[in-house]
């Protein structure tokens, strides 16, 4: 898929080496969108691969004074976890909790997110509304600019080849604005945008002083809809002015056809979401549905990367790595998938193929103390890793994880094919919420797909798992 793979230590090395490669070379740190795009051949110009995913002081969420920064390698699950974002960014915390599942969450880098530049991608919404802007570093030195002087179209934006996005940075919101984003999908959980809005409205009692609406999937980029915005100014949230509010929102899109919607359907449910964001900030219930502790599938580990390893690693040096307390050095891997690596490298054929695109989950591994989906990560990241798969979930050969044994006693083994990536998802909540709701049980197997229909008998497994563990540690 890829011809060179650098794994690099410093930002300097990144610039040095997007400097020499040019627009052969692609950065990568989740990599959820840009391994697809190798797999089907859709790249074929990219021939070297930056990892920069395991470099230091990146993943941070920090404010200055009324700013928040966010670094290059934070995550959509960083900023789920985020008290921060939670309080004064909740659009953002908000769209970052649709992406994906939490296997993606993982991985997937919210400047990730904006740089694909896809106008259904969740999170460029929010901080489009916030007011956001990007720091883009070369070797020449730093630019900043706003994210809506960003894109130029669908999948284009401003940023040269030898450039790199090292920061996001928006106002938090003030004590007197309230915000919200809503997502429509053809789905629950794992779904591309049909329609998503984020809203922001500033507040003197109940008179609106301000407003900022943004919509994704109804034009080739992000759009706003100042028509509407400039109404809602002096005035309260009745319904007559919502509904005028929503026709004049409606008015600013130009939606299209696809896959997903017609683009009648997408001018009628931008209207429609206009008034389901208006009424949730006029009742102050927009936070209403937001998780308090939601499943991660992080453990311990806070979805923080390890440390970079001492040995660097080379397309002719094997990858160095330690898969279920074993240490491994495989050679010939640099060219494949994570989850091809396990299979065909390492002979540990327990971890399935389902979709390779991120949507079955069959293929859940730990990585660094972190559910991944395996199909999503190059081989080469698991140099100087830890990895455990499903392999590696018994405590020995006589005595089963409390989730395994709960599958065998409630039956949930079905066709069986799914059954790894379950196990693994399972594991890893027992390990971050021994006593598990039924809503973290669903949330943390938003990612596994079960094709004969049981989630039941799972769901159960998952509760008699919990009682088995928590019988093992009395």
């Amino acid at each position: 898929m890829w011809k060179h793979y650098y794994t690099v230590t410093s930002v300097a090395e990144a610039l040095q080496l997007l400097a020499e490669h040019g627009s052969k070379a692609r950065l990568i740190a989740g990599g959820t969108d840009l391994l697809i795009e190798l797999e089907r051949a859709q790249r074929p110009d990219v021939e070297t691969l930056i990892d920069i995913s395991r470099l230091p002081n990146l993943d941070t969420i920090q404010r200055y004074g009324d700013q928040i920064r966010l670094g290059a390698l934070v995550t959509h699950n960083h900023a789920v976890a985020s008290p921060l974002i939670a309080e004064y960014a909740l659009p953002l915390a908000q769209a970052a909790w649709e992406v994906g599942a939490p296997q993606i969450r993982n991985r997937a880098t919210i400047a990730g997110n904006l740089i694909t530049a896809s106008p259904a991608n969740d999170t460029i919404t929010p901080l489009w509304a916030l007011g956001a802007s990007v720091t883009l570093a070369s070797l020449q030195g730093e630019r900043s600019l706003p994210l809506s002087q960003f894109y130029t179209g669908v999948r284009r934006t401003v940023m040269r080849p030898d450039e790199m996005l090292i920061a996001i940075d928006f106002p938090a919101l003030a004590a007197d604005e309230r915000g919200i984003f809503i997502k429509l999908g053809l789905r629950h959980t794992q779904a591309i945008s049909v329609v998503n809005i984020a809203a922001i409205l500033r507040f003197e009692g109940e008179i609106v002083r301000s407003a900022r609406l943004t919509f994704g999937c109804v034009a080739p980029t992000i759009i706003s809809a100042p028509q509407a915005e400039a109404y809602l100014i002096g005035k309260p949230l009745t319904d007559e002015v919502i509904a005028e509010a929503a026709r004049l929102a409606a008015l600013a899109t130009t939606p299209i056809s696809d896959v997903r919607s017609s683009a009648e359907y997408r001018l009628a449910m931008a209207a429609t979401l206009t008034k389901r964001a208006l009424r949730a900030l006029r009742s102050g219930e927009e936070r209403r549905g937001y998780p308090e502790s939601p499943a991660m599938l992080w453990g311990n580990s806070a979805g923080r990367a390890a440390p970079l390893p001492q040995l660097t690693l080379h397309d002719d040096q094997p990858i160095q790595t330690t898969i279920n307390g074993k240490p491994y050095r495989l050679s010939g891997a640099h060219h494949k998938t994570l989850l091809r690596l396990l299979r065909e490298d390492a002979k540990l054929v327990g971890t399935k193929e389902g979709c390779a695109e991120g949507e079955c989950g069959a293929c859940t591994v730990f990585l660094d103390g972190a559910a991944v989906m395996a199909c999503m990560v190059p081989a080469p990241r698991a140099h100087g890793a830890e990895i455990v798969t499903v392999e590696g979930l018994a405590h020995g050969a006589e005595r089963l994880h409390p989730i395994q044994q709960a599958f065998i006693e409630l039956g949930a083994v079905q066709c069986g094919y799914c059954t790894p990536g379950f196990l693994m998802s399972g594991a890893k909540l027992l390990e971050e919420h021994p006593a598990p709701s039924e809503a973290q049980i669903k949330e943390s197997i938003a990612g596994n797909l079960c094709r004969c229909t049981g989630y039941y008998s799972i769901v159960a497994a998952f509760k008699r798992a919990a009682e088995l563990q928590a019988a093992q540690q009395a």
